[in-house]
């Protein structure tokens, strides 16, 4: 069977795995008098991953829901508004800030232009109404197709939002594939951002977690967000050392990833009744079944009959994602049951 579900379904290798075996471990959720906890691992992990992208610290987290919300919810205050793309996974799947029972803060919403960039047009309108108390946006963007934000685009985010004394949160949950599409440092990326999230547990090949990193006083003050959320741990460097390991080794391997997907497209060009997304940027590829005549859940499960895991993501759309340990042959063998339906339609 071949997975394309989602990169979250990397599978540890051995010698990440051999990496909790010695590492230093510690109780992270008791803090010193400059707020770090007494995990060495964790504290690595941390400083090594806000070093990495430019940014004065940063704070595990148990996953990239857990490190938005805590960022949303450090950054806002019951009732603020938040302004975030219609296609957001902050709102689609991540709803805790903006629920009744917990954030209960407020959103306007922005869309893409015909570019996958945020319309800054749409932006600067709803800084004019007063409200906006901080600006969100993901790169990669799930929902368009692993699309990336320029740097362009994000110097003229970050000169728009200090105009209006916005401060900027980005879910960087493939931030490493967008940095390997652009040909810039993630540090570059994330400049012009005050805040960013991003996972260990996609591309990167991690078993657990995600970090979010910002300056020292909002890492501090998240960092009491995080307890308030049920995210402080304990001898979390268990989590941590996998999650150095993937800084130190996986990143340029999402090239393979990025060229796997490409692979699969290419070969999925001239389909008589499925919409393909057309142009591929980093490790997701979308599938629109708009005018096939099925709806996309019946195809993910014809696909499953034929040996291929893929699924609905948004509308008419179904999504396949490509990670570490799925080779070039499961690439072509997924382009081979998409076109084998297609002809059946």
């Amino acid at each position: 069977m071949i997975d394309l579900r989602s990169d979250t379904l990397t599978i540890p290798d051995k010698p990440m795995l051999e990496t909790i075996l010695t590492a230093p471990l510690g109780d992270d959720g008791r803090l010193d008098a400059e707020g770090r906890g007494e995990d060495p691992t964790v504290n690595k992990l941390e400083d090594t991953a806000a070093a990495l992208i430019g940014k004065e610290a940063g704070l595990l987290c148990a996953s990239g829901t857990m490190g938005n919300q805590v960022a949303v919810l450090t950054w806002c205050r019951p009732g603020d508004t938040v302004l975030i793309n219609d296609r957001q996974h902050l709102d689609r799947s991540e709803k805790t800030a903006f629920d009744p029972r917990f954030g209960q803060l407020r959103k306007a919403m922005y869309r893409l232009d015909d570019q996958f960039q945020p319309d800054l047009t749409e932006i600067e309108a709803a800084f004019k109404t007063g409200n906006i108390k901080l600006l969100c946006f993901e790169n990669t963007h799930n929902y368009s197709g692993g699309t990336c934000i320029t740097v362009a685009t994000l110097k003229e985010i970050a000169a728009l939002a200090k105009t209006y004394g916005i401060p900027v949160h980005m879910d960087g949950a493939r931030l490493f594939n967008a940095a390997i599409y652009l040909g810039v440092p993630a540090s570059e990326l994330c400049r012009y951002v005050d805040s960013v999230q991003f996972c260990f547990s996609k591309g990167l090949g991690a078993p657990i977690g995600s970090v979010l990193c910002g300056t020292r006083d909002f890492i501090q003050e998240a960092k009491q967000t995080r307890k308030l959320m049920g995210g402080a741990m304990r001898q979390a460097g268990v989590i941590a050392a996998p999650a150095l390991y993937a800084l130190e080794h996986n990143i340029p391997r999402l090239q393979e990833d990025h060229d796997h997907c490409a692979r699969c497209a290419q070969l999925l060009q001239g389909l008589k009744k499925i919409g393909i997304q057309k142009k591929v940027e980093t490790n997701i590829l979308m599938l629109d079944m708009k005018d096939a005549g099925i709806t996309p859940q019946a195809f993910c499960d014809r696909a499953r009959e034929k040996g291929l895991l893929i699924r609905p993501i948004i509308d008419t759309w179904v999504r396949l994602v490509f990670y570490k340990g799925i080779t070039a042959a499961d690439a072509e063998g997924a382009a081979r049951i998409i076109r084998e339906i297609d002809a059946e339609l």
